[in-house]
């Protein structure tokens, strides 16, 4: 059952680029390194929005104290879809952009995502920033090792290396940092609750655009943030997400970010309609039978 939130409007609406939404679950040290990574990073000035879920670590008090940010609060942690969700009423720009509390994002970030919205030149589009992980595996970052929790970050080593790494623009679609516009993000209604409190979210969000006719979903490799991973997210369990997604769209996730969006390829324009074999269609309609009995 969902409680009343509190509501916390503090910024004017002029001069502000980005609205930055963070939803954040008593995680107080890497949520001061992110919006201090904003304040000092940006080539614009954003509003920064926080959710905060319970901030019962000291949070709600130092957010309280920050004139630069409007925020959310709910007294129970409702998790990241809700608090996103909460958020969007604060919204005061035409983009809206989500950022996890666990990431520091890097100089002029926020420039190359605007010269991309710009070279686009609509608003049909879902893009990424690109992050740096200390953790291998995910073909679309850049793996390097700047630290796995505040203790242990090297934030003047990333700052001296972060702009020498190569890699091109890629084939986006489900990772934060994520930008879209505002009208976008309400004609697809925002994250579904159903995936509460966060898991599988985000393939949902690029499901949903994708059926509204969304295909330039693109990784930025110049906008750049340095992701600690799974801070918040990791403490959730997920053992019904995996199915009831594959219920809600009768395909796995998988199967969507591979054939559909491509995702971490090097980007090659508004994407294609996916072709399937039978084989697939065949593994895809297995899943879903298996799906009906694990929810």
């Amino acid at each position: 059952m969902i409680e009343d939130i509190k509501v916390v409007d503090r910024l004017q609406k002029e001069g502000l680029k980005f609205s930055i939404l963070i939803p954040t679950w008593n995680n107080l040290p890497y949520l001061i390194n992110a919006v201090e990574s904003i304040r000092q990073h940006s080539f614009y000035k954003h509003q920064i929005i926080v959710h905060i879920n319970e901030g019962k670590d000291g949070t709600s008090d130092w957010v309280n104290a920050q004139p630069d940010i409007d925020y959310t609060h709910s007294f129970n942690n409702i998790g990241l879809c809700f608090g996103l969700n909460a958020g969007r009423q604060l919204v005061k720009t035409e983009y809206m952009i989500y950022l996890n509390d666990d990431m520091y994002v890097l100089p002029d970030w926020d420039k190359y995502l605007a010269e991309e919205i710009e070279k686009i030149g609509h608003h049909l589009f879902f893009l990424n920033g690109t992050g740096i992980e200390p953790y291998a595996g995910n073909p679309c970052i850049i793996h390097k090792d700047y630290g796995t929790d505040i203790q242990s970050f090297n934030k003047e080593k990333l700052l001296e290396e972060y702009n020498s790494f190569e890699k091109e623009d890629w084939q986006a679609g489900s990772w934060s940092p994520s930008v879209m516009h505002v009208s976008v993000w309400d004609l697809i209604g925002g994250y579904s609750v159903e995936f509460s409190p966060a898991h599988y979210s985000d393939p949902d969000v690029a499901m949903k655009l994708w059926y509204a006719g969304v295909r330039i979903f693109k990784g930025v490799s110049k906008s750049r943030v340095y992701h600690f991973g799974s801070k918040s997210t990791g403490r959730f369990k997920k053992p019904k997400a995996y199915y009831r997604f594959i219920l809600k769209w009768g395909m796995t996730a998988g199967t969507f970010t591979k054939y559909y969006l491509q995702m971490g390829k090097p980007y090659n324009g508004p994407l294609p309609e996916p072709v399937f074999g039978r084989s697939m269609k065949l593994k895809n309609m297995f899943k879903q039978i298996v799906a009906i009995f694990k929810t």
